[in-house]
């Protein structure tokens, strides 16, 4: 019975597992979204910086602020997607390690239950023998 709970056990851990590992994939995709639009938005401020339109000349200061500012976000965004596939990679790992040993926790159930009715069966037929000895 032991055995039983442990694989039900299990079994909702793997799903809990499966949820944070999701949550995760979530959280990467986000991150990755942002930092396409900041590479959008720097690839436009860029090409309004390299411009030769006499109107944007006087904004040329406000358009390097952004630049930085872009260029530093980006640089941010790397590291927190970095943080967030090594995270992902963690939590994919414990996943499949939970769900190794709720299969190996079934299996030993299996094999209990299997042993169990054989014992079951050897027990009938002893009794069996044992009553028709009697009657005989």
């Amino acid at each position: 019975m032991a055995e039983v709970e442990k694989s039900k056990k299990l079994k909702r851990l793997v799903a809990v597992q499966r949820h944070v590992e999701k949550m995760s994939e979530n959280e990467l995709s986000m991150v990755i979204r942002e930092r396409s639009e900041v590479a959008e938005a720097t690839t436009r401020t860029v090409t309004v910086m390299t411009s030769l339109d006499p109107l944007h000349r006087p904004l040329s200061r406000h358009y390097l602020e952004r630049f930085a500012k872009l260029t530093s976000r980006d640089k941010q965004l790397g590291n927190l997607q970095r943080a967030q596939e090594t995270r992902l990679a963690k939590e994919r790992k414990k996943g499949d390690k939970l769900e190794e040993k709720m299969k190996e926790a079934r299996e030993a159930e299996t094999r209990v239950a299997d042993d169990n009715a054989v014992y079951d069966l050897i027990e009938m037929i002893l009794a069996l023998k044992d009553t028709s000895l009697q009657q005989g």
